[in-house]
């Protein structure tokens, strides 16, 4: 899962970024209204963690620019305001979920997955794909109910083609999901993993799509 982290504690933000990143979650951090409007512009995330008192504008002024601009990404709003006004205002401005600070770490994390099976349609905790299985909550696949052990990234690739199962994804995209801006990737860093990960689950598991990328595959029931 990628994350936009606006966050402009230092500390809390620094906090929170490496509790995601222990979490093997890709994390983008600002600290501005315009930061994070410019990093949700320019790469696509699966949820926006978004603090309200930024230094630079009100943080539901940008939640509003978000959706104007047709970012469908879904947005947690977490932040020290906690009066149901202010909780109110947020939901109907756009936001799908509201923290209140101080919070408890794992909470936070239920909540990213619970948004994350909403943008997907999984109702249920362990997302299924044939003879497959995975589980958010400890990183963990299955296959006829034996353990594969995954990577960080082979695993990230595999639940993002898993969630989006009719879309063709080209390599540059794959690698905006995999990594965060301050990591270089070398050429062939997407099909490596694509092997990896047919050798581990079949062959099947992925398609190349000749000329564009890659879509997810069958895996024998």
């Amino acid at each position: 899962m990628k994350i936009l982290l606006v966050e402009d504690d230092p500390l809390l933000g620094q906090g929170i970024a490496d509790a995601l990143t222990y979490q093997s979650y890709i994390v983008e951090w600002v600290k501005t209204g315009k930061q994070a409007i410019s990093f949700a512009n320019a790469s696509q995330f699966d949820v926006i963690i978004l603090d309200l008192g930024l230094p630079d504008r009100d943080g539901l002024d940008v939640l509003q620019e978000l959706r104007n601009n047709k970012i469908l990404t879904p947005i947690l709003i977490l932040t020290a305001r906690s009066t149901s006004g202010e909780k109110v205002t947020g939901l109907d401005r756009g936001a799908d979920d509201y923290m209140v600070k101080p919070f408890d770490v794992p909470e936070l994390m239920a909540r990213l997955r619970a948004l994350q099976r909403r943008e997907s349609q999984q109702k249920s905790s362990i997302i299924t794909h044939g003879s497959i299985e995975i589980n958010p909550a400890n990183f963990s696949l299955s296959q006829y109910g034996k353990p594969i052990p995954l990577s960080r990234h082979e695993y990230d690739l595999l639940l993002h083609l898993i969630n989006r199962p009719n879309q063709v994804f080209s390599r540059e995209a794959l690698v905006d999901k995999l990594y965060n801006w301050d990591n270089e990737v070398s050429s062939n860093t997407v099909e490596v993993y694509v092997h990896h990960l047919r050798k581990k689950l079949g062959k099947d598991i992925i398609k190349t799509v000749r000329g564009i990328g890659y879509q997810l595959g069958s895996t024998s029931e």
